[in-house]
């Protein structure tokens, strides 16, 4: 070019200066015209050369934006966030900021979530009463061990962080829900509550309403948040709960074996139980779960062993009163067959996937069956 320039300019002596300067002016005007393009391009091809994520990683960025990318080209990125939004983000802008890439360096994603308990104990009985909590836990990983951490304690409360780790972000949610539903079980069952507002009128007048009203017994509130038997008047509540038997376990002892019939039903007050077959953990069942009902009502054997991984208190229902229920009216056995059979579509779900849309005979008609129990209808 430069040659090309000089011959016009000596032989032709056409003024080649003029034609410098102008192109000059033009390629600054062009280079700040096009200057948002040109970062987006070259903070692409560094995007591309350093790697920070590749399509299918879920990435967060510092203004808040996040999901799971599934295109990035020269110009931008492209994500899918949770609400199925496509967000574009420009190269430049990704290459500044700062980068959350939660699908490294591997799946598992790591979740911590925080709640405050009144200071009715101790601070390492809290922590105890939390990691027992999160041992009950189905959707949480068992490795590495999830771990309970003091965050700060006051006169009112004692304010506790727990951490675990999910096979998937797809998990997050269920899991989230799950740890506070056993925190809040297992510390009800413990007598421990969750910290009220500091000197708010309503907690002062809810414990002043508390200490006045009589407390239920154990039996009669475990039956009365028990969904099989929601269709109980409060005679027959408390006629069944006057018969239940509370039974304790230790760690390590099994209550049932695989493929024994159930005679009745227990409940849990607190305490872990682990539902094992062949050696492979099916599901762990906390304090306000139930079990034996299958066998109980229907005949149906167990699916495993199961085993209390913590010192267990149950408190059970005999077949007896079960009997005696049914006999006085018969209209239950319809009433707790449409709950058992939904239960049992969830166990076979999650236990058998495979025979979970085989058709369920008529419960209520076994359920009649197996206690002798005539349709007075």
């Amino acid at each position: 070019m430069g040659a090309f320039l000089s011959g016009i300019s000596y032989v032709l002596s056409v003024p080649v200066g003029t034609l410098v300067a102008t192109s000059g002016v033009f390629a600054i005007i062009l280079g700040l015209a096009l200057q948002s393009t040109l970062s987006d391009v070259f903070s692409g091809i560094a995007l591309n050369i350093g790697r920070p994520y590749s399509v299918g990683d879920w990435i967060v960025v510092d203004d808040g934006s996040e999901g799971r990318v599934v295109e990035t080209n020269w110009r931008a990125t492209y994500l899918i966030n949770g609400a199925n939004d496509l967000v574009t983000i420009p190269n430049s802008s990704l290459a500044k900021a700062k980068l959350v890439n939660r699908s490294s360096p591997d799946v598992s994603h790591g979740v911590s979530v925080k709640l405050r308990l009144a200071v009715l104990t101790t601070p390492a009985a809290a922590v105890d009463l939390m990691e027992t909590a999160l041992k009950g836990a189905n959707f949480i990983l068992k490795t590495p061990s999830p771990f309970v951490k003091i965050c700060s304690i006051d006169a009112q409360a004692i304010e506790l962080e727990l951490s675990f780790r999910i096979a998937s972000l797809s998990d997050g949610v269920r899991a989230n829900n799950e740890v506070f539903d056993l925190a809040f079980r297992h510390a009800k069952a413990q007598g421990v509550k969750l910290a009220d507002a500091a000197g708010s009128a309503a907690a002062s007048a809810e414990g002043s309403s508390a200490s006045q009203t009589p407390h239920p017994s154990t039996a009669w509130r475990l039956l009365n948040s028990l969904p099989l038997l929601v269709s109980l008047t409060e005679d027959e509540k408390e006629a069944l709960s006057s018969a239940m038997v509370r039974r304790t376990f230790r760690k390590g002892e099994v209550l049932v074996r695989q493929g024994d019939i159930m005679k009745s039903i227990l409940i849990l007050r607190s305490g872990i139980v682990s539902i094992n077959r062949e050696g492979s953990e099916l599901m762990r069942l906390s304090p306000g779960d139930w079990l034996g009902e299958g066998g109980l009502l229907t005949g149906t054997e167990e699916k495993g062993n199961i085993t209390a991984l913590t010192p267990l208190v149950v408190y059970e229902i005999g077949q007896d009163a079960i009997a005696s229920l049914l006999k006085d009216r018969p209209a239950i056995a319809d009433e707790m067959s449409t709950i058992l059979s939904r239960r049992l579509i969830e166990e076979k779900l999650r236990l058998s996937p495979q025979d979970a849309t085989k058709p369920q005979i008529s419960l209520a008609a076994k359920i009649r069956q197996l206690f002798n129990v005539q349709d007075l209808a």
